[in-house]
């Protein structure tokens, strides 16, 4: 069992945690024709949408309940009224998510009544569904704000029902965590597909942020997703499949709602995760696993063979969210390496089961401190670690919350077979070009040699 260090200081430096409310608004792009609508002052939003912006680069929608100085001391649930009725009047969405700051949050935000007070005042916008999820960014982070959201769309939006389940034997709800890239999903989706199985993801990023150009020139909503008569079709599922620890609470309340039995995996990693995967959904389906994958198992032991020798016993320092770190570890342990270095932005209850010994709730220079005194030899990180490697002398994986230094990093695929090769030949590579060598050995003997030759001339 993991032994998990909280935070010893006073102030963060060079920080590694996205907020909760950034996460949360990544839960409602994935959902078709919705507005995440962030309630706090317009500088959080404009913060968060230039994360989203330079990450994807796609433009994102984004609106928010622009607080001042007088609302955030005299109240501000006005704003929020106000600002759903803006949203129905002049954008027409189909979903608002609404979430809270830190800001709010100190304020003392009711969210509930203040969607409340907006359902009696415009009973006209009825059709208009809001999701309310609170979200304070001073506590928890990325991972943690986009399962809350994702619990609150269970919650609010698929309807209480045990009757149906099994009604569509051929469709599977998929969970799916904070930090699978659009291309990941799409592997989730091909993988399922592949079975003769329907996934309905929730949410469903693969076909809102996966940046293709949209053949209208300006939409002020989400564009793709999941759509919400998909979404209250969970019920009739013959099974859920849940990618990410961070989504157990969701999965309880989906479960609970739906009775639709589940299957809970972290992220779909090496060899044996994706091998549960497969055989999962050999079972739900009644069919072999294709002959695709297959090859594709081989191909990745092949890799695996190819590249024991330069990962077995590497050193490596790793800061992510607790689904990234703890999928990461379980894959180097795999090939012998040693996670040296844990770092994670906020405790989650996943960590308690982890294999490492110790895992730091920190930032960056945590991260740097611990990685210098272990030796590390690789960094695994967002964009936000490049200055650390640099300082410390090793090469950096990019993964994770954002990436905004190499173009493509959200498109990448990690998952499954193919993924995992990629992953295995990268951090090989990385250790090969930035090792230092082995230094020339001069024996004394050859020296002493040298010597008496001289003497005898």
């Amino acid at each position: 069992m993991a032994e998990v260090i909280n935070r010893n200081k006073a102030l963060t430096i060079s920080p590694l945690k996205a907020s909760q409310t950034m996460g949360a608004a990544l839960a409602f792009l994935g959902l078709q024709g919705s507005m995440p609508l962030m309630h706090g002052a317009a500088g959080c939003t404009a913060f968060a949408k230039v994360f989203f912006v330079r990450h994807f680069r796609e433009p994102v929608p984004l609106q928010t309940t622009a607080m001042d100085q007088s609302s955030a001391v005299m109240g501000a649930d006005e704003n929020i009224v106000q600002a759903l009725r803006t949203l129905c009047e002049k954008q027409h969405p189909k979903i608002i998510g609404l979430v809270s700051t830190g800001l709010a949050e100190t304020q003392g935000c009711d969210l509930n009544r203040a969607v409340h007070e907006f359902r009696e005042a415009f009973e006209t916008f009825n059709e208009v569904a809001v999701v309310a999820v609170n979200t304070p960014d001073f506590s928890g982070c990325f991972e943690s704000g986009f399962a809350l959201a994702v619990k609150a769309i269970i919650e609010t939006l698929i309807p209480h029902d045990h009757r149906h389940v099994g009604q569509r034997p051929r469709q599977v709800n998929v969970l799916c965590s904070a930090n699978l890239t659009p291309s990941d999903l799409e592997f989730i989706s091909d993988s399922i597909e592949s079975f003769g199985l329907r996934p309905l993801l929730i949410p469903d990023l693969s076909g809102s942020l996966d940046g293709h150009l949209d053949a209208a020139s300006f939409n002020p909503l989400t564009t793709g997703g999941l759509s919400l008569d998909e979404l209250v079709s969970a019920p009739q599922s013959i099974a859920t499949l849940v990618v990410g620890e961070s989504l157990n609470s969701a999965a309880d309340a989906l479960l609970n709602l739906t009775g639709v039995p589940d299957h809970r995996f972290g992220l779909l990693l090496g060899l044996d995760a994706v091998d549960a995967w497969l055989l999962a959904l050999s079972g739900i389906s009644a069919e072999p696993v294709p002959e695709r994958w297959q090859r594709q198992r081989r191909q990745l032991q092949d890799c695996m063979l190819d590249t024991h020798f330069m990962l077995g016993d590497a050193r490596v320092a790793i800061a992510g969210d607790a689904d990234l770190l703890l999928g990461f570890d379980r894959l180097l342990r795999g090939m012998g390496a040693r996670t040296v270095s844990a770092v994670v932005p906020a405790r989650a209850p996943s960590l308690a089961g982890s294999a490492l010994k110790v895992i730091q709730v920190g930032d960056l220079e945590d991260l740097e401190h611990s990685a210098r005194q272990s030796q590390a030899q690789l960094l695994l990180g967002n964009s936000h670690a490049l200055e650390c490697a640099q300082r410390l002398g090793v090469p950096l994986l990019r993964m994770g919350f954002p990436q905004y230094d190499l173009l493509g990093g959200f498109q990448r695929c990690w998952l499954g077979y193919r993924g995992t090769s990629q992953v295995l030949f990268d951090i090989a590579n990385l250790l090969v070009e930035h090792h230092p060598g082995i230094a020339a050995y001069h024996s004394i003997y050859s020296q002493k040699s040298n010597c008496a030759g001289s003497t005898e001339r």
